[in-house]
C-alpha cells in the first residue's frame, strides 16, 4: 500500500468469470470472541456479498497482472485500484473506506472516507488493491490484492503509521504477549505447537530496524524468513496450518495490520499491535484518532466487527495463493474468500474469458 498513487493511463476491463469452482471449504477455529449476530444480519451481509466480494479482488488482480514484471510499480497499482473501485461502485452496498490509499488529497481514488456503491448494505471496507506492488511489478512472489469489509464499525480507522506487531497461529491464540521478551513468545508458541523452538519458522520483514529482533530470534534456535513486503499474506500464512510459518513479528504498517486482523478473526489466529508514533505530529493524530500508543491491540480491537468478509487473490505466485496465470484470450485466479459469521473458508479456481473467442478446456 502506498500514498500518492497515479492511477494507469490504460483501461482495465473486468471480465465475470465463467468457471468457479469451491476447492476447499473449512470451518474456522473457535476463538475467546462471541459469534452472536443475527441469523437475519448473517443472511443479509455476509451471505449476500462473500462471493460478490471475491469478484472484487479478482478484478483488481487481474488488472494489475497485466502490468506484472514490467518494472513499474505505479502502473501496477493504478490499475489494480480502478478495477477495484469500479467493481465496489457495482455491488448492493452503501460502503465507506476507512482503510485505503491514502488521504482524499493524496490519492486519485479509493482514498480514506470515500463512499462507494449505491445499494442497501451499510459497511466499512478497508483495501489495498495490490499489496506488494514492487514485488510485482518486478514479478517476484506474494503480490495479492486484498480487501475486508463489516459492518459500521467493524474495522479500525488505523493511522498511517508503522505498527509494531505480533501474529500466532490459533493454538497460541491468547497464550502470547507483546510486551514479553522474544524469547518467552518463542517458548509459549512452540509449547502451544507440541514442538521444540529449533521447529519454528518466524516470518519478519527483511529491514535495518529488525536486526536485533532477527538477532534474538535465531539465537533462541528458531529460524528466520525474511520477507521483503506484503506482511498481510504472511499474516495470513501464519492461520493457515500447513504453511511452514509459525508468526510474524516486527513492525510493518498499520494499515495493514487490520486487514490482517480482519484476516485472523476469520481463521481463528491472533494479532496484537501496538502503533508506532513517527514524531510529535502523529501523537496529536492519534489523540484526534482515540489511539494510545501505549495500548496493545488486539485481534477484537482491530477487527470488532461481528461479521466480516476478508478476500484475496493472488496476482503473483505465492506460498498460500497462486498468481494469475495467463492463457490467449483469459486468464486463470487463485482467491481465498472466508465470512467470520458464517463461518466458512474458501479457496476459489476461477477461469476468466477475457476475448469473447476465446475458448479452454477446463483442468481438475
Amino acid at each position: 500500500m502506498t500514498s500518492k498513487r497515479q492511477p494507469s493511463a490504460k483501461s482495465n476491463s473486468t471480465p465475470a468469470p465463467v468457471h468457479s469452482s469451491e476447492a476447499t471449504s473449512t470451518t474456522p477455529p473457535e476463538t475467546g470472541s462471541q459469534r452472536s449476530p443475527s441469523p437475519k444480519t448473517v443472511q443479509s451481509f455476509e451471505h449476500a456479498l462473500v462471493l460478490e466480494t471475491a469478484r472484487v479482488t479478482e478484478g483488481a488482480a487481474l488488472a494489475a497482472s497485466k502490468f506484472m514484471g514490467l518494472g513499474d510499480k505505479n502502473a501496477v497499482d493504478g490499475a489494480g485500484t480502478e478495477a477495484m473501485r469500479e467493481l465496489l461502485n457495482s455491488l448492493d452496498i452503501r460502503g465507506t473506506v476507512v482503510i485505503g490509499e491514502g488521504e482524499m488529497d493524496e490519492a486519485p481514488m479509493l482514498y480514506i472516507g470515500e463512499q462507494v456503491g449505491n445499494g442497501q448494505y451499510e459497511v466499512d471496507i478497508a483495501v489495498d488493491p495490490v499489496e506488494g506492488t514492487e514485488v510485482t511489478a518486478k514479478g517476484l512472489p506474494n503480490g495479492l490484492a486484498v480487501i475486508a469489509l463489516s459492518e459500521r464499525g467493524g474495522l479500525m480507522h488505523a493511522p498511517d503509521c508503522y505498527m509494531e506487531k505480533l501474529i500466532v497461529p490459533p493454538p497460541a491464540a491468547g497464550r502470547v504477549n507483546l510486551d514479553w521478551p522474544v524469547e518467552a513468545n518463542l517458548n509459549v508458541l512452540a509449547q502451544s505447537l507440541d514442538r521444540d523452538v529449533d521447529d519454528l519458522m518466524i516470518t519478519i520483514l527483511d529491514r535495518e530496524r529488525h536486526a536485533d529482533l532477527i538477532r534474538r530470534v535465531r539465537a533462541a534456535g528458531a529460524r528466520v524468513k525474511l520477507i521483503g513486503d506484503g506482511d498481510v499474506v504472511a499474516g495470513i500464512a501464519v492461520g493457515v496450518r500447513g504453511s511452514g510459518v509459525h508468526a510474524l513479528m516486527g513492525s510493518g504498517g498499520a494499515p495493514e495490520g487490520v486487514l490482517s486482523a480482519a484476516a485472523c478473526k476469520c481463521l481463528g489466529a491472533e494479532i496484537q499491535g501496538r502503533f508506532l508514533p513517527e514524531d510529535d505530529a502523529m501523537r496529536e493524530r492519534f489523540k484526534t484518532m482515540g489511539v494510545d500508543e501505549n495500548r496493545i491491540y488486539k485481534t477484537a480491537d482491530l477487527a470488532p466487527g461481528s461479521q466480516i468478509v476478508f478476500s484475496a487473490t493472488g496476482i503473483t505466485y505465492g506460498e498460500i495463493l497462486d498468481g494469475v496465470r495467463r492463457f490467449a484470450g483469459g486468464a486463470r485466479t487463485h482467491t481465498l474468500v472466508m465470512g467470520y459469521a458464517t463461518r466458512v473458508v474458501r479457496f476459489i479456481d476461477s477461469i476468466h474469458l477475457e476475448d469473447d473467442k476465446a475458448r479452454v478446456t477446463i483442468r481438475v
